[in-house]
């Protein structure tokens, strides 16, 4: 990114896009540092990842605050994410950028038709 500037206001972004919408700050800060990040593909991926996990952290705790999270509901998913989340860490350089390119857009476009229906 060029500059200190840009970076707080695309981390800003993402964040406020995760603490709105519960998740999704990678949707908005991917795209924003695939642009400006001058980082290679495998690298923007890891990045994004880096950072949105401290930013879902603080979320979470906000929303558990908040008293807006039922951890009975997001036991079981959770489960499930952390192994998803540590499978897809060991096959992080296995798998194609292009096919990730593919993959991640069309996640996307169904959450986006999705969550229009």
């Amino acid at each position: 990114m060029k500059g200190n500037g840009a970076a707080r206001i695309a981390g800003g972004a993402a964040g406020l896009a995760n603490g709105l919408f519960g998740g999704g700050g990678g949707m908005v800060f991917l795209p924003i540092l695939s642009r400006w990040g001058n980082l290679s593909q495998r690298k923007l991926y890891a990045t994004c990842v880096g950072v949105i996990f401290p930013v879902c952290l603080v979320s979470a705790a906000v929303y558990l605050w908040k008293g807006g999270v039922s951890l009975a509901a997001a036991l079981p998913y959770l489960a499930g994410g952390l192994i998803g989340g540590f499978l897809g860490g060991k096959l992080y350089g296995k798998v194609s950028t292009k096919f990730l390119k593919w993959l991640f857009a069309a996640f996307l476009f169904y959450a986006g038709v999705k969550y229009l229906l």
